[in-house]
């Protein structure tokens, strides 16, 4: 269980630090479209950026303290549902222009969720 564990997490803390670090320095399309958009003000898309990227470290560090690794993919799992959540509220499911980067979301909740269990077997 923990190989599976080992490659979940490892994947998991290189999609949160490739989402992550732009958004905690501002930069890219993703975070404009954060503030623009979302209407999301640049102190909470990169309060956003560094809980990604601070899930990365304890992804990474959780290979070696499970705890760690369960509670930033537990972390994270909670706030891609909150993110779902916010999409919803904005329309972007409905609009095809915007649901292909809200449909992230949904699709990271299954495996941050994996994550967490298979790093809890793996005590």
């Amino acid at each position: 269980m923990y190989v599976t564990a080992a490659i979940l997490s490892v994947l998991l803390a290189l999609v949160t630090l490739a989402a992550g670090a732009p958004k905690t320095v501002l930069k890219g399309d993703v975070s404009a479209g954060l503030q623009s958009h979302m209407g999301l003000s640049a102190g909470l898309v990169r309060f956003i950026g560094l809980a990604e990227v601070s899930a990365t470290v304890g992804l990474i560090v959780g290979l070696f303290w499970q705890p760690l690794g369960i509670a930033a993919a537990i972390g994270m799992a909670l706030m891609m549902i909150g993110a779902v959540g916010y999409h919803i509220q904005v329309g972007d499911y409905a609009n095809p222009e915007t649901r292909g980067n809200a449909l992230a979301a949904v699709v990271l909740v299954p495996f941050f969720a994996a994550t967490a269990v298979t790093l809890v077997l793996a005590i």
